[in-house]
């Protein structure tokens, strides 16, 4: 069955996410209804495109704001370069421009719909400190960001020796019941385990940074 839009509720269910993950002055005034018409416009252009597999709303919110939520809750620096390789329907690194606007983010997406669909998406949520590269991740140069993300592109492993690549201060990696990888001369400096708030599938999110020389 389609996905239905979120209808009248739609914002409130969002902040009820918001709210689930974080203190409410972690997020800007207004965020709940953005990403509330970021995620209508993916039910809108997922009956044409692939660009979701959630199966109802719950999970498409679930999945497109709460892992942006608790990057954000961590407060990351004004005007730090962030890549998100693999952005698909924008989560994470969309929806995180929406709750931590001073981001300067990097959307890559190999795939022409699917950048299409980014940069409709963009235009309509108004975020100037954003732009999408259609290409793949290995044709990034090194070090093209400050800190990189991923949510299911690569396997783990993989994932964390091409955001190093990418990266010069850190990686996120998103698991589900997975342990962390490991990766010579990066460490952890973050871990922190929680369910998503509609759905109830647990997650966790680890920070790798450069060890100490």
């Amino acid at each position: 069955m389609p996905l239905a839009e979120l209808g009248d509720a739609g914002s409130a269910q969002i902040a009820r996410v918001l709210e689930a993950l974080g203190p409410s002055e972690a997020f800007p005034v207004g965020a709940a209804e953005r990403l509330c018409t970021l995620c209508n416009l993916v039910v809108e252009w997922n009956r044409r495109i692939d660009l979701t597999a959630a199966r109802d709303i719950d999970e498409l919110v679930d999945l497109m704001v709460a892992d942006a939520a608790v990057l954000a809750r961590t407060r990351p620096p004004h005007r730090e370069r962030w890549i998100d390789v693999g952005s698909g329907a924008g989560a994470p690194g969309l929806a995180l421009c929406v709750l931590a606007p001073q981001l300067y983010m990097t959307l890559v997406e190999p795939r022409d719909k699917r950048v299409a669909f980014l940069r409709t998406a963009l235009g309509t949520l108004d975020l100037p400190n954003v732009v999408v590269e259609r290409r793949r991740s290995s044709e990034l140069p090194s070090a093209s960001g400050q800190v990189a993300v991923s949510r299911a592109t690569l396997p783990p492993p993989q994932w964390l020796e091409e955001g190093a690549r990418l990266a010069t201060h850190a990686v996120w990696v998103l698991l589900a019941r997975e342990p962390p990888p490991s990766l010579a001369d990066w460490r952890i400096d973050y871990d922190e385990a929680y369910r998503l708030p509609l759905t109830g599938a647990e997650r966790r999110i680890v920070r790798f940074v450069p060890a100490p020389s």
